[in-house]
């Protein structure tokens, strides 16, 4: 969508360029500081960092890819991330309509739906990450076992798994038939979505489900070796252990671990104990856990892919600038560790709940109900700008990377949870490697950039926004050029607001 450039645009806009100019700038001085000093060689030997954090997003139930809202968001989110995969619930439900019974009672394969769905993914340049859910009435052993998601997907196992191994089947072959082996065997295929919770109505929810995985797996591989399948999709980093002893043991196919977690988890979900863990370290403590249990088990090289997960969303703290910083320390902690994370969600077209309740209500999304970026959409786009070789320092809110032209590109935060009290703090870098007086590119998205809140508030907070008054809100909020400075002996000192996210450039990508 074009930005509206209507009068009052312009204003909203003067009032954001009075709001950049008017910031207070970096510091630079020589001598004595009293700001904690993070030393930087940029001729440091590096590791790979690879943005396992944007390869893949989560978002609601497939029916909605159908939507020119879900695709537009799709659209906006691609552009900042480069993100090539997209996971959604309910691939196989009835409001797909995969396998129904027609107006004569027949039992038939339906595929159109699906092909609307994926043919729209694939035109805009994103593949699916396939979870397999959620039974089809008709072969449900419990027709009435419905999860009590506004869209009601059934979550009962098969009346056989016979049944279910023919679906799996007939599914499979229709994708190859339309697509072709060649893309189809770029996609992932993930049996269920967290059986370890009220999503399986099995008995013997765990032995239940390993059947239900069990018959997926081997229906995949029947129709192509090449498909990639995979599991177990639980809640809380659950099962793993127990799920690589039963592959391994059955010779059952697999070709990743998936699992969910999320930053406000309990300690007790995670870990099964109430040891106290801080919320910004339970999730990537969770994920180093369950690499290990892959790294002990008789599958070590299998890649582990957190197909949810999401930051606190306390106090509706998803719409605000605490996503930035929270990305980026759970970033920190994680790499090294998991080869994919799906944030969730990209968007909030969302119907869990039922139809969007308006915008900021602590959706999961990176943009709000009609389109408007949250700050969380413009840190996404400070984090794409991140190098791909990752450079070691000790500092706990810093990030260093070397881009592929040889210059720096440096994150930088001030992380307060929801609820508490923050400060502003100063960082002082001191680099080396560099020429002492090179250029330094700063963006951030802190509470007066990127942060659309307060612009919502001036208009009034509507609840159904025009497309007008969401055209002035994206203009508004968009990230100015980057401020320019120069290093002062190497050395540059940072004041950040309580959730602010900094991204640097230092180099020829600075100018």
């Amino acid at each position: 969508m074009r930005p509206c450039r209507s009068g009052h645009a312009r204003r909203v806009w003067r009032a954001a360029l009075a709001v950049v100019a008017l910031s207070v700038p970096p510091s630079f001085a020589a001598g004595t500081f009293a700001a904690p000093v993070v030393r930087i060689d940029a001729t440091a030997p590096a590791t790979r960092f690879p943005h396992f954090w944007e390869e893949m997003f989560g978002s609601g139930h497939a029916a909605l890819a159908m939507r020119a809202d879900y695709l537009r968001d799709l659209r906006a989110v691609r552009r900042i991330t480069g993100f090539r995969y997209v996971r959604f619930h309910g691939i196989l439900d009835d409001g797909v309509g995969v396998y129904t019974r027609n107006s004569r009672g027949n039992l038939v394969y339906n595929f159109s739906n699906v092909d609307t769905i994926y043919d729209g993914l694939l035109k805009n340049g994103v593949r699916p990450f396939v979870e397999l859910s959620f039974m089809p009435r008709v072969i449900a052993a419990n027709p009435d076992a419905r999860y009590d998601f506004w869209y009601r997907p059934n979550v009962s196992p098969p009346q056989t798994f016979a049944k279910w191994a023919a679906v799996i089947r007939a599914f499979a072959r229709h994708l190859i038939a339309r697509y072709g082996i060649a893309e189809v065997s770029k996609w992932y295929f993930e049996v269920w979505n967290e059986p370890n919770e009220n999503f399986w109505g099995g008995p013997w929810r765990q032995k239940t489900y390993f059947r239900l995985y069990d018959t997926a797996a081997r229906a995949l591989k029947a129709v192509s070796p090449r498909l990639r399948v995979g599991g177990p999709a639980t809640a809380h980093a659950a099962w793993i252990r127990a799920f690589l002893r039963h592959v391994s043991s059955k010779h059952v196919p697999i070709d990743f671990i998936s699992t969910h977690a999320y930053a406000d988890d309990t300690t007790q979900s995670l870990f099964g104990n109430r040891r106290s863990v801080p919320y910004d370290d339970r999730l990537c403590s969770a994920v180093k856990r369950v690499r290990r249990q892959i790294d002990h088990s008789q599958l070590p090289a299998l890649p582990l892919y957190l197909t949810e997960w999401s930051v606190m969303g306390r106090d509706n703290a998803r719409d605000t600038t605490y996503v930035g910083p929270a990305v980026a320390d759970t970033i920190r902690e994680c790499d090294g560790s998991v080869q994919m994370m799906s944030f969730w969600t990209f968007s909030d077209v969302f119907e869990e709940d039922g139809p969007n309740p308006g915008p900021f209500t602590g959706g999961f999304g990176l943009r709000a109900y009609g389109g408007i970026n949250k700050p969380s959409y413009y840190a996404f786009e400070l984090l794409h700008q991140l190098g791909h070789e990752r450079l070691k320092n000790s500092a706990t809110d810093v990030i260093v990377t070397r881009t592929r032209d040889g210059g720096l590109a440096i994150a930088l935060w001030n992380l307060v949870d929801p609820g508490l009290q923050g400060q502003s703090k100063t960082l002082r870098l001191q680099i080396s490697g560099v020429p002492a007086d090179a250029p330094v590119a700063i963006e951030r998205v802190d509470a007066e950039h990127g942060n659309v809140l307060p612009v919502y508030r001036s208009m009034g907070s509507p609840r159904y926004p025009t497309v007008e008054q969401v055209g002035e809100m994206n203009l508004a909020t968009a990230l100015p050029p980057p401020q320019v400075v120069r290093l002062r002996g190497g050395g540059l000192s940072l004041t950040l607001q309580p959730d602010a996210l900094f991204l640097l450039k230092i180099g020829r990508n600075a100018t």
